[in-house]
């Protein structure tokens, strides 16, 4: 560490660790869908709805098509549609469904709801 401190600087060690912060605190998240049905419609809406109310500004959200995309589902391994991802932060979560219920999907995902007490966190069920 000394090395890295001396050739980048003394304030390289600190700026290093927020932006890894930042990183970590930005919500990486993948939506599988099938097509362009109803279901898929909704869930697109759903969680676009979500993330503005609750990760303003602080989430990338990619919408990936099963049919068109075939080889990346198997590769992640999704069994139904609609399937959300979130990558980052850790750890790797999933909710399936329509993501109708605002409040299961940010307990999936380990979201605090903007509207709950900042002591009582939400934690997923355990597997």
């Amino acid at each position: 560490m000394w090395y890295i401190e001396r050739s980048l600087g003394p304030g390289y060690r600190q700026r290093l660790l927020i932006r890894v912060e930042v990183f970590l605190s930005k919500y990486v998240l993948t939506l599988y869908v099938t097509g362009t049905s109803p279901r898929t419609r909704i869930a697109i809406e759903n969680l676009n709805r979500i993330c503005a109310d609750e990760l303003a500004g602080r989430y990338e959200l990619e919408i990936v098509d099963v049919l068109q995309h075939p080889q990346r589902a198997e590769d992640d391994r999704i069994l139904a549609t609609p399937t959300l991802i979130k990558q980052l932060p850790p750890p790797l979560r999933r909710v399936i469904g329509d993501l109708s219920d605002k409040d299961k999907v940010l307990l999936g995902l380990e979201v605090r709801a903007a509207s709950s007490n900042s002591s009582s966190a939400m934690r997923p069920e355990a597997s």
